[in-house]
């Protein structure tokens, strides 16, 4: 077996994925701690709005007074609350794109080189994964670079082990 080499191990551009669930957040505390590893690191976040609802938006733009508004002061609102967890030496790079979730996060991260991309796994039934897929497992299958995927359900395990 071969001996790793630093460079293949070591992450300078970090992609954190959020859909703002209680496992992205989750998530976002693994991203940080490989980000402040890694002095001189870049941590992106990324919020992907899917393009239907995108669609449900801009029907009611015009209908109902400051929707947009309210919808893009509630997402700024959420990435303030991953922006406050930062320690003082790691900054935050975001960007929000709308269309399919796994295609915007694999398309970001070529774009950017990203290294490492962060992503919670949200748990779902056989029958919603039927139906729509999984982000997570669509990204693990087709990223380029690595992909730590984080499951709520470790965040749960490891409290009972306290």
């Amino acid at each position: 077996m071969a001996a790793l080499d630093p460079k293949d191990t070591t992450f300078q551009r970090i992609l954190f994925c959020t859909d703002f669930s209680e496992n992205a957040d989750f998530a976002f505390s693994f991203a940080v701690d490989a980000a402040t590893r890694r002095p001189g690191c870049e941590l992106y976040l990324l919020h992907v709005i899917p393009e239907t609802e995108a669609q449900f938006w801009k029907t009611y733009i015009y209908e109902v007074d400051d929707v947009d508004n309210k919808a893009r002061h509630d997402v700024d609102e959420r990435i303030e609350t991953y922006r406050a967890q930062l320690p003082e030496n790691v900054t935050l790079q975001v960007d929000i794109r709308i269309g399919k979730d796994d295609q915007e996060i694999l398309r970001f991260a070529g774009e950017a080189q990203i290294d490492l991309i962060v992503m919670g796994r949200q748990g779902r039934s056989a029958l919603q994964k039927a139906l729509f897929g999984n982000v997570a497992g669509k990204v693990v299958r087709k990223a380029e670079c690595a992909v730590l995927v984080v499951p709520l359900s470790y965040r749960q395990r490891r409290a009972g082990s306290e």
